[in-house]
């Protein structure tokens, strides 16, 4: 049976999904809460990871350990890593790696997880079209875009950091739990998609930019999500 595992990082960013679900039952552990019910009609758990790819990881295992989930959506905000990426578009991720893994004196490429065979970590094609196909119906006054999320345990503000992302990962934004998120549903092999609405640019500009726009960007990215579900 599909059951959808929606993983945010903060409260912000499942709090609106949560006041939308039917919900039946709340479990407990780690320290994080994962509410279990229908949303838009479909089986669902939603929970709140935390911050950072540790709890990330660690969060998409126990929906895949205790709730049997089919399918996980990491939904939250990035930073854009594109010029032509602005603040409030959408980032539907093609795949996602880690920018802070570097194991190159051993051979693999800087963000390739030692063992993998991968260098990145590949969303569920069908999730993808899902995810820009809704968002083109659901908030079809900003911009979608399918590409690669980078991840680290970092907040990205500062140009030069960002220049080095670009060159080095050709990403689409940056942020702290997808690839580990990935990571997690690659090793227990289930279809995942990270969406990201940008809330900063990822530069010098934002640690203003992100308080003023996370409300906004954390509701067009949960709105999406509501909406595709019975689709999947």
């Amino acid at each position: 049976m599909k059951k959808i595992g929606i993983i945010g990082a903060m409260e912000l960013e499942v709090e609106v999904l949560k006041e939308r679900m039917n919900i039946r039952n709340k479990m407990e552990k780690a320290s994080m809460e994962f509410w279990e019910g229908t949303l838009n009609g479909t089986e669902a758990v939603v929970v709140r990871s935390g911050v950072g790819k540790v709890n990330g990881a660690l969060c998409a295992q126990i929906l895949c350990d205790s709730f049997a989930v089919s399918h996980i959506i990491n939904t939250g905000v990035a930073g854009s890593l594109k010029n032509e990426i602005n603040i409030g578009d959408i980032v539907v991720s093609t795949d996602a790696l880690h920018h802070d893994m570097d194991v190159r004196v051993f051979g693999y490429s800087l963000g390739e997880v030692p063992q993998m065979g991968c260098l990145a970590f590949l969303a569920d094609a069908h999730l993808q079209q899902l995810a820009v196909s809704c968002c083109k119906e659901v908030n079809p006054d900003i911009e979608v875009y399918q590409g690669r999320v980078v991840s680290g345990d970092q907040f990205i503000s500062d140009k030069k950091v960002k220049n080095d992302m670009i060159q080095n990962f050709q990403g689409f934004c940056v942020e702290m739990e997808g690839a580990a998120i990935a990571h997690a549903s690659y090793l227990n092999q289930i279809p995942f998609v990270i969406i990201r609405a940008i809330s900063d640019k990822a530069d010098d500009s934002a640690q203003v930019d992100y308080p003023s726009f996370e409300k906004a960007a954390a509701a067009r990215s949960a709105a999406l999500v509501e909406y595709m579900l019975p689709k999947i």
